[in-house]
């Protein structure tokens, strides 16, 4: 839930606070800022705090302002110098809250931070739409049933910071990008970045659900990738014990996470008691299906069909499954993420691990370190680990810190100029998140002198880890 605090006054603040009762759904927390007790509604949820101060006051907007992190602020005063107050007093304090102001007034909004709204203005527009012959909103398209949506991108989506290329798009497309006011050409290089609006078109059903994963910030994975967790098992290939890990795992992995499904596909079968006990593990557990393919059909061929058939999130692999590299590469093309099952226990996990490479990939994926790391209930360590000193990683560790207030999240930095695989080596009881790269399922006698910290990660066995499709340059 997002914290949000809303500064009012006057009729047309009334009229707003009495709207955002009647539709509250409980998704947010709301400070409200009032100076006259004629503007409170008569029924008052419990997600509602009233305040009774003069906003104009920087000493009482700070006690505010410092309660709580506040991902928006709502500003609808009667007074053109006391809206212009209140956003000083504000900006002095937070530097890039967003802000949403009714402008009745003309004021200079120039701050990119801050959206602006003419009262006279939006009136003008809802009556121009009711005239013949003029150009309708989107609602009015088509079959009428919304299956054309713009969606606002909050700091904190897992949408945020991700290219176009990376996001699977299964009966539904992004077809414009609005930024700063301007179209922007939609292209698989496109990063998409808080505030940007998303034009995005398909069944109305589907664009239900991807707005929803895409305005929360918080417990949303495996979305946007898909909503099942799927766990692959070759019992030909992988012995007994390894198997028995698999399903512990992956079970304990369907708890913590917001999946709908946890999929189980066996493939060659080759012991009926093996089968009985997986079976009889999973049982009385609806949202748990098991299916065994008894042809060989292939690891590729399987998953390029059950990826879509079961709308997978994740796939859960083994190591030993990770050796088939040409297998595994092929999965690439399905941008979904790998759990790669580690020796420990997800049971032990304490913390979740980052060890920062290029800044590219981590700008990527780093919305959804946040999001897994607060369902698994785990702390984020940040290793900025450069013993080369050949970059300078300021932008995304200032990116990683913004991102933790708004997850209301710890984050631990640990900045050194130690080996980071050595350092890595000694973690334990830790999920490690990095990106999917093509490189990782490469020749290894080729890389053999790599000292790309993503590739020699991937080849530690002991932790768990959890590979993110990334768009790479």
């Amino acid at each position: 839930m997002k914290n949000v605090l809303v500064i009012l006054d006057g009729i047309v603040a009334k009229k707003l606070l009495s709207r955002m009762c009647q539709s509250n759904v409980m998704d947010n927390y709301y400070d409200v800022v009032y100076m006259h007790d004629y503007i409170l509604p008569d029924e008052r949820p419990s997600n509602f705090t009233f305040y009774n101060l003069d906003p104009t006051s920087h000493s009482k907007l700070f006690t505010i302002l410092n309660k709580d992190i506040h991902t928006e602020i709502l500003i609808a005063l009667t007074s053109k110098d006391e809206t212009q107050s209140v956003i000083r007093n504000i900006r002095s304090i937070h530097k890039k809250t967003q802000i949403t102001v009714y402008n009745n007034w003309n004021i200079d909004t120039s701050d990119p931070y801050i959206n602006s709204y003419d009262g006279i203005e939006v009136l003008a527009n809802g009556l121009l739409e009711k005239l013949p012959n003029i150009p309708v909103v989107a609602q009015n398209i088509g079959m009428r049933q919304g299956e054309i949506m713009e969606i606002r991108i909050p700091f904190g989506s897992t949408y945020a910071y991700r290219y176009i290329g990376s996001i699977v798009q299964k009966e539904w497309k992004i077809f414009g990008i609005y930024r700063n006011e301007k179209l922007l050409s939609v292209k698989p290089s496109l990063v998409i970045k808080p505030n940007d609006i998303i034009m995005v078109i398909g069944k109305p059903a589907v664009l239900m659900q991807v707005y929803s994963a895409a305005t929360k910030t918080q417990g949303q994975f495996p979305m946007p990738f898909g909503n099942s967790l799927y766990l692959f098992l070759d019992m030909y290939v992988q012995e007994s014990k390894e198997v028995y890990h698999c399903i512990e795992q992956a079970k304990m992995l369907h708890q913590k996470l917001k999946d709908k499904k946890l999929v189980i596909k066996i493939t060659r079968p080759t012991s009926p008691q093996l089968l009985r006990f997986i079976i009889k593990y999973f049982e009385g557990i609806e949202d748990v299906e098991i299916e065994i393919d008894y042809h060989n059909l292939g690891f590729s061929n399987i998953l390029q069909e059950d990826i879509k058939r079961f709308d997978a999130g994740a796939i859960i692999l083994a190591n030993t499954l990770l050796q088939f590299k040409e297998a595994v590469t092929k999965l690439l093309d399905l941008k979904i993420p790998i759990f790669k099952l580690g020796r420990e226990s997800l049971a032990k996990i304490s913390k979740t691990i980052v060890l920062l490479n290029d800044t590219h990939s981590y700008e990527q994926i780093s919305p959804v370190i946040f999001d897994v790391s607060g369902q698994l209930k785990t702390k984020i360590k940040l290793f900025s680990l450069n013993p080369l000193d050949d970059s300078d990683k300021d932008e995304i560790l200032e990116h990683f810190e913004n991102l933790s207030k708004i997850f209301s999240r710890t984050l631990e930095i640990v900045k050194d100029d130690k080996n980071p695989i050595r350092e890595l080596k000694k973690q334990k009881n830790s999920l490690q998140i990095l990106p999917l790269k093509k490189d990782m399922f490469n020749n290894r006698l080729i890389d053999f002198f790599t000292t790309d910290s993503d590739m020699l990660s991937f080849d530690m066995n002991h932790l768990n880890q959890l590979l993110i499709p990334v768009v790479e340059e």
